[in-house]
């Protein structure tokens, strides 16, 4: 078996020929390796060729000791390539004088002519970093990143991990204005997708956790600074992985792959699989559809110096193969990007948010995999600056620290279904309107912004919810839209008087810029339906937590029911607690001239207790005198002082003690047609105002419920006040906001204004909350 296999020399002569044969005729020695010419030349060759205008910005390398050069077989095929970069070289045939990647040899060399050619090998490459590096800056290189550590950014909750820009500053072990771009990888889990970013950035140093068990070794997003290309790094969480939260997990990564300059997609798989294109394909339509209006709002309302580019990330797909050729090998005259282009085309995706997307294959036939080519790559892409700007760190945190307050929140079971990796409903407000179903098309938590849910469609009208709003015709035509709602009283009506026409002609609709545009029964007969007329009509989507559109603005009974309500607190402050100066006054006016008045009564006239602010006199018609309630409780007929037959009030001694002097008897009989008179009609009037109050108040109990307004909250669901939470009790009145509906106290209801909206035009109650709220209610 070994005598037939290729003879492969480790201890040979590494000398490297010119390959262009252009001035030298291909005998010297190569000095320079031009890349763009895929060819190694001597010093003559590479004058030569690049004093031409179209060659002399060719990127040239010189050859130091141990170089290893490209492969001579993929400057003519792709087959090792995949791409328009090239392997470099692992063996040299002396008799072909060609140099070859292990996969070129056993494809030219595997015949039985060039089987026992002699193959001398070339030393490993090293690694990228230490090409054209001293010992004594690969050595400082290496102290560079042992100061190198990982942490953790965001957890698969979505929370940030680090407390503000300043952490993010110290945890990085960066200068705050040393400007960085971000390189994030992706791909499902088990990929080795924390190795990669290991070995192509950091040297191989473990900076992100690997692990060989079952369980995926990265949770969450994982930072880290590669302070050689100045860049942070960034490995997520695998596709394809168990675990809770898994609609967030996803979303992260769309927040991630957002906040990026370049993303690898690694993927290990023989061939390249749907999933990589379909997550490729959804995260372009998610990113275009809901990042990229956010970026620019983002940018201006965070005040960051250098505005975030809306341009998609660059994107290259690492693909590593153990035994099937890489992409483009069997189509050499095709490119990969157009390979990739019809692949995307043929599952109708269009990746059009990606700036760029590069495919770097590698095919590792025996361990380590080679990561060259993708660090070549990235390193293109981090010198262009054409669409993504680097910047410091704390534009960084911003970006991202923004991203997570607008999309946010958990997502229920039910979004997780279906074929998309980021469905709309990963981005977009969950509010459902309760009309028609439909639901709000804006971003997360848009009404932190001040911006009002909105829908994609038109609604229907529910009559439970009554979503159709009245808008001014007049007004409409000329050019304005002015929602006008039916009430029962014009603004400059009084209350009362309001009241009494709508009695007599019915409800309103009245226009701000034309005031009294409709009145339900303005005419005897005829009146038409304001649709008809004067008004236009729009079905408007009702939103949880909101307070409806047109809503049952004809408050009449309820406006009715307070001024009745007002009365009797009147009725009854009269009747049962007057003020103390009216009620001795009033007193005083209509009492019999045998009677003291109110202002020589200090104290009792038989106890001689003196009177207090609240205390109650009390006169004897017997007497006359002031008494207090104690010696005056008795009562009997007094007709000699004209009271007639029925029993009054008279003190303790007057009760006991009948006889009435004929001159008081006399003097009685002639005040009967006066003042007594006066006394008595006063009496009556207390008393009956007094049973008034107890009429009244039954009545508007009965008829409350079925006065109060639609969005009113009913009483029997009101437990404690909307403001302060003190639950309600018979020392503790419930009141309505005439705003917003709820349940609240006195003490937090003090203010007045009208509420136009509702159909309240003159002050009236009004929550705190409500009446912080700027400008008309």
């Amino acid at each position: 078996m070994s005598s037939q296999g290729p003879c492969v020399d480790k201890g040979m002569n590494t000398a490297l020929i010119c390959q262009e044969s252009y001035a030298c005729g291909g005998t010297d020695e190569a000095t320079f390796e031009c890349d763009e010419c895929r060819s190694l030349q001597c010093a003559r060759c590479e004058l030569e060729l690049h004093r031409q205008e179209r060659m002399r910005n060719h990127d040239r390398a010189r050859i130091e000791p141990g170089h290893v050069p490209f492969c001579d077989s993929c400057k003519s095929y792709t087959t090792c390539s995949g791409n328009s970069g090239r392997l470099r070289a692992a063996v040299r045939c002396q008799g072909c004088k060609i140099n070859m990647c292990l996969d070129c040899q056993r494809r030219t060399h595997s015949g039985v002519n060039k089987r026992k050619h002699p193959l001398t090998a070339y030393p490993p490459a090293k690694p990228p970093q230490e090409d054209n590096m001293t010992n004594e800056e690969t050595e400082l290189l290496k102290t560079q990143l042992e100061k190198v550590c990982s942490f953790l950014l965001v957890d698969e909750k979505e929370e940030m991990q680090v407390n503000n820009e300043g952490d993010f500053v110290n945890r990085l072990g960066c200068n705050p204005d040393e400007l960085l771009k971000v390189v994030s990888i992706f791909g499902n889990t088990g990929e080795g997708k924390s190795h990669t970013l290991n070995h192509t950035f950091f040297l191989g140093r473990e900076v992100f956790k690997t692990f060989p068990t079952q369980e995926s070794c990265t949770v969450g997003v994982w930072a880290a600074l590669d302070p050689v290309h100045h860049v942070v790094v960034i490995d997520t969480e695998g596709l394809l992985g168990t675990g809770a939260n898994q609609g967030q997990r996803t979303r992260l990564l769309l927040k991630v792959l957002a906040l990026s300059d370049v993303i690898i997609y690694r993927t290990r798989a023989d061939r390249l699989h749907d999933d990589l294109f379909k997550f490729l394909g959804d995260a372009s339509d998610a990113y275009l559809k809901h990042f990229t209006k956010e970026l620019k709002a983002i940018t201006t309302r965070c005040g960051l110096e250098v505005p975030l580019s809306t341009l998609g990330p660059a994107v290259i797909i690492f693909h590593e193969t153990v035994h099937t050729k890489l992409l483009g090998s069997d189509k050499p005259s095709e490119s990969t990007e157009r390979l990739l282009q019809e692949r995307f085309r043929k599952l109708g995706l269009l990746p059009e948010a990606f700036s760029y997307i590069r495919y770097c294959g590698t095919r590792t036939y025996n361990p380590p995999t080679d990561f060259s080519g993708l660090l070549c790559n990235l390193e293109q892409q981090l010198c262009n600056t054409t669409t993504r700007s680097p910047r410091c760190a704390r534009v960084i945190y911003k970006a991202l620290q923004a991203l997570s307050d607008c999309f946010s929140g958990e997502i229920p079971d039910e979004h997780m279904t279906g074929n998309c990796f980021f469905p709309d409903d990963y981005f977009t407000c969950a509010s459902i309107c309760l009309s028609c179903g439909l639901g709000c098309k804006r971003s997360m938590n848009h009404l932190k912004e001040g911006l009002d849910h909105e829908a994609k469609h038109l609604c229907r009208y529910s009559a439970q919810y009554n979503n159709q709003i009245y808008t001014c015709k007049a007004c409409y035509e000329g050019g304005q839209e002015v929602i006008v709602v039916p009430k029962a009283t014009a603004s400059s009506d009084s209350s009362w008087f309001g009241l009494a026409v709508y009695a007599w002609s019915g409800y309103v609709i009245e226009c701000p810029n034309c005031a009294v545009i409709y009145r339900s029964r303005q005419y005897w007969y005829g009146n038409q339906d304001p649709v008809e007329t004067v008004v236009r009509t729009e079905i408007q989507h009702i939103w949880p937590g909101s307070d409806g559109l047109l809503k049952d603005n004809n408050n009449a009974a309820q406006r009715l029911l307070d001024g009745v309500k007002f009365i009797s607190q009147s009725v009854s402050e009269l009747s049962l607690k007057p003020a103390k100066a009216v009620t001795s006054w009033l007193t005083d006016q209509i009492a019999p001239a045998y009677w003291k008045p109110n202002s020589l009564i200090v104290k009792c006239h038989k106890c001689h207790e003196e009177f207090q602010a609240n205390d109650t006199k009390h006169h004897c018609r017997a007497c006359g005198e002031g008494f207090c309630d104690a010696c005056s409780s008795k009562s009997r007929p007094v007709p000699e002082r004209g009271w007639g037959l029925d029993p009054v009030r008279v003190c303790d001694g007057c009760f006991h003690d009948r006889g009435i002097p004929t001159e008081l008897l006399d003097a009685a009989l002639e005040e009967e047609g006066s003042t007594l008179m006066a006394r008595k009609v006063g009496e009556a009037v207390q008393n009956t105002l007094g049973a008034v109050v107890g009429a009244i108040d039954i009545p508007l109990g009965l008829v409350k419920d079925a006065a109060r307004p639609s969005y009113w909250v009913p009483d029997q669901d009101i437990e404690s006040c909307c403001e302060c939470q003190r639950e309600f009790s018979p020392c503790l009145s419930i009141h309505h906001c005439r705003a917003c509906g709820r349940g609240v106290c006195d003490d937090c209801s003090p203010k007045r204004r009208p509420v136009p909206c509702r159909g309240w035009d003159h002050p009236v109650r009004v929550c705190n909350t409500c009446n912080q709220k700027p400008g008309e209610l």
